[in-house]
């Protein structure tokens, strides 16, 4: 019996030709938003994501708020002071603390010029507490030392041709603000837009070479039990507020944690999804609207077959049946294919944005879980712009319906 259906609802398609396509055209460009777009934003979701994973989980990030212009705590009215680090390091559930400054930088190399970020690394002990807690580790050469002097290690983007028209060796010259350094290492891959493309200088060099005395962009501040994280963020800005004159719910910065960060994040790209799904919404049902006015004007052309069908011993159930099935065959359709060009733009899209841009950061992130929603959500929308066409042409009268001529 089922097949029965399927096999008249292919009949009825094939007869409207032209009619039936424009009606699947409305579900289709539906879906096709939807699978594109929200392929599109999971994978801008993931690739944003994992830009700001790389420090561990047990760091607490301080920086100022206000003006910015720039990389994290930079351009901000009140920045941090540096002996705030050793203070932040005394207070109780603290294991260590270190200083970050991070600069906009121009990087000359091959008769070209790139903009970027250039970081500080502290001497002493604390050096090789930053590159743990920041995962900094050398693919070749070696990390600085503290008696370097105009000595860099380059993200690994930069042992790339593609990055400076030449990949940069061991031992050659760059210039950076004007000033020659000499490469000593190339960081091993971490997959963050920030890390991969950026350069680490000793921190006495980097002060001198962007005139800085005695501020940093952030503080990091190590929490060994994660449990006591939220009590240190709380014993943290207390002394803050404290040094910075500024009352509770009035600071002039911030204190959180790696998956603080991540949630904020989350959140705003959420947000930009529900705002997607609303825009496909209103698509599908626009569609939907369609399917509706098509099931209707086939109803009105039929009502003689149903006439025929019903005399011959078909059932209201019957009727109704056939009438569903059709209109959510025309939803899945619009829906499969739907599926497959929203796909193929979403990829197409990736594929420009990489040319463009040189970079491998853009990505799509088609699951089985989307595709599969999205057909049987177009089946669904397709069924329910079916009943009440359906219902008017399974109320027909066997009579009245034979009676009806075109």
């Amino acid at each position: 019996m089922i097949n029965d259906y399927f096999k008249l609802a292919y009949l009825s398609f094939k007869n409207r030709g032209l009619r039936s396509w424009l009606t699947i055209l409305g579900i289709l460009i539906g879906i096709a938003a939807v699978v594109s777009l929200i392929s599109l934003g999971e994978g801008l979701r993931f690739a944003v994501s994992s830009q700001f994973n790389f420090l561990s989980t047990d760091i607490l990030t301080i920086q100022a708020s206000g003006l910015n212009a720039g990389p994290p705590g930079t351009g901000v009215i009140k920045p941090l002071k540096d002996y705030y680090v050793r203070d932040i390091e005394k207070i109780n559930g603290v294991k260590t603390s270190f200083g970050r400054i991070i600069e906009d930088a121009k990087l000359e190399f091959n008769d070209k010029t790139d903009f970027t970020f250039v970081a500080n690394i502290p001497s002493g002990s604390k050096r090789k507490d930053v590159e743990r807690v920041v995962g900094l580790e050398a693919e070749k050469g070696r990390m600085l030392k503290d008696s370097d002097v105009n000595k860099v290690v380059l993200g690994n983007n930069y042992g790339k041709q593609e990055k400076m028209g030449k990949a940069i060796n061991l031992g050659e010259k760059v210039l950076i603000q004007n000033k020659k350094f000499e490469v000593v290492g190339l960081l091993k891959k971490k997959g963050s837009f920030i890390i991969d493309n950026s350069l680490v200088i000793n921190e006495d060099e980097l002060k001198d070479l962007f005139n800085i005395n005695d501020t940093y962009d952030l503080i990091l501040a190590q929490v060994p039990n994660r449990n006591e994280i939220s009590i240190v963020k709380e014993r943290i800005e207390d002394y803050l507020r404290k040094e910075r004159d500024v009352k509770k719910g009035e600071e002039d910065f911030e204190v959180q944690s790696p998956e603080q960060n991540l949630k904020n994040l989350d959140a705003t790209l959420f947000a930009i999804q529900i705002f997607i799904y609303v825009i496909a919404g209103i698509s599908l049902i626009v569609g939907g609207i369609g399917i509706s006015n098509t099931m209707y004007t086939s109803v009105i052309e039929r009502t003689k077959q149903i006439g025929i069908m019903k005399s011959i011993g078909a059932k209201n159930k019957d009727i109704f049946t056939l009438f569903l099935v059709e209109s959510g065959l025309l939803g899945f359709l619009g829906g499969l294919i739907g599926t497959i060009i929203g796909s193929a733009i979403a990829y197409i899209l990736i594929l420009i944005g990489k040319l463009f841009l040189g970079s491998d950061l853009l990505n799509v992130k088609i699951s089985f879980t989307l595709i599969i929603g999205a057909l049987l959500f177009s089946f669904i929308i397709g069924s329910i712009a079916g009943i009440l066409p359906a219902l008017q042409a399974s109320k027909l009268k066997p009579v009245d319906a034979l009676r009806y001529a075109k």
